[in-house]
């Protein structure tokens, strides 16, 4: 996928997925306990403005890519592992996001919404499925390899391509 169909896709999901209302709500809060996926656009961003660090690698249910996340705290330059997973997002500090307001929220965080219950996995499969790109998982070697978890990529069963 060239660079500029990139960059039109994470065009197009964003205006596919409009950000919603902030809401501090109990339901709004508790899609913070599973971090939400950036478009492989955000994620670059956010890499490059040093948050490489508090990421996580989530691997697809076939094992045949990545998707660069918010971490789970404790997770952090990890491989998602569901035993952190109840700690919540790695951002989320006093029930409020430090991305917030920064232009680093993830799509998905920002689409998801009291009012919009039910259409988040549409959000969720349309990101998932710019991550399973060529473009996506370049971005994920890199991170991998920035971050020292590629050394460890043989923990998991993803055929990875330098």
């Amino acid at each position: 996928m060239s660079r500029t169909r990139h960059k039109q896709t994470s065009k197009g999901l964003k205006e596919k997925y409009p950000p919603s209302e902030p809401c501090s709500c109990d339901v709004c809060l508790a899609y913070c306990s599973r971090p939400g996926w950036w478009t492989v656009a955000e994620a670059s961003r956010a890499i490059k403005s040093g948050y490489a660090d508090r990421m996580m690698l989530e691997i697809s249910p076939e094992q045949t890519f990545g998707v660069i996340a918010p971490a789970f705290k404790g997770c952090e330059s990890f491989f998602a592992v569901n035993e952190y997973a109840h700690n919540g997002c790695t951002f989320l500090e006093n029930n409020l996001c430090q991305l917030h307001g920064m232009g680093l929220l993830p799509l998905e965080c920002a689409f998801c919404h009291h009012t919009r219950i039910g259409l988040g996995p549409e959000c969720h499969a349309d990101i998932e499925k710019e991550w399973d790109t060529p473009a996506g998982q370049e971005l994920v070697v890199r991170w991998m390899k920035s971050t020292g978890l590629w050394k460890k990529r043989h923990l998991c069963q993803v055929n990875w391509k330098e």
